[in-house]
């Protein structure tokens, strides 16, 4: 999923949680470039009580509750990733607190974070079978998660989706949207904890459903934000949720 309009939680929104430094989500501090301090924040806890739509990093002027002097990156990422997003966040803020659009500025940060991805040493030694997808899907599929009929849903490793095909790429995601993913089949990004695969299979197969019937995605994404914050507000619902989508 492409980050575009965060979507945050009624309570948080409506003021009923706030966020206190040193509490839930921050975790620990990892450092700090230039006036920015790097915190390594709880991305779980963040998608149920502040906004569903924070992955893997983010800063200020997309999520305007992350502090301004603050970078913050989800426990959930990979050892070895917090360096692209670094770079990435710090492209991509100075170019929005100077007025530069979201757009153009997630666009110049990601040319820079694919350069740097590309000379990763996970990368140098994948760059034989690039040019072969099946053999390349065949190294990113870590585990099949759940069958149905034709539909598979794989665990998948998420940094060499990002490395080999899309830095945009995190959560999960499906065939309608992004195709380099098989037919009939949703990816779930091995970021993703076990407690919220659920949830966002939910979501990837919610919003499939809508743009195999011609939704754009945008409008898909939205529809398929609000079930999965409902979800997460109401977690015993969500195989009941997941059933009633399998059947449209």
């Amino acid at each position: 999923m492409k980050i575009r309009f965060p979507f945050l939680n009624k309570k948080f929104e409506e003021g009923k949680f706030k966020i206190e430094k040193g509490k839930l989500p921050y975790i620990k501090q990892d450092g700090k470039i230039s006036e920015f301090e790097i915190w390594i924040v709880d991305g779980e806890f963040i998608r149920n009580k502040i906004c569903e739509d924070f992955v893997n990093m983010g800063q200020h002027y997309v999520f305007d509750f992350i502090p301004k002097n603050e970078f913050w990156i989800a426990k959930e990422a990979d050892d070895g990733e917090e360096h692209f997003y670094v770079d990435y966040l710090l492209i991509e803020n100075r170019l929005m607190a100077s007025g530069v659009s979201y757009d153009e500025s997630e666009t110049i940060a990601a040319q820079v974070e694919k350069k740097e991805r590309n000379k990763s040493l996970v990368a140098k030694n994948l760059k034989k079978i690039k040019s072969k997808k099946s053999s390349l899907v065949k190294k990113i599929h870590k585990k099949l998660f759940r069958e149905y009929g034709r539909l598979k849903v794989w665990i998948v490793n998420g940094e060499l989706v990002r490395d080999f095909f899309d830095i945009y790429y995190t959560g999960g995601g499906h065939d309608k949207f992004y195709d380099f993913i098989p037919k009939n089949e949703i990816w779930i990004d091995d970021d993703i904890v076990k407690e919220e695969r659920k949830f966002i299979l939910l979501h990837e197969i919610h919003e499939r459903n809508l743009m195999a019937k011609g939704m754009h995605y945008h409008k898909a994404h939205f529809s398929a934000t609000e079930v999965e914050d409902f979800a997460r507000q109401h977690p015993k619902k969500v195989d009941s949720l997941i059933r009633n989508e399998l059947v449209k």
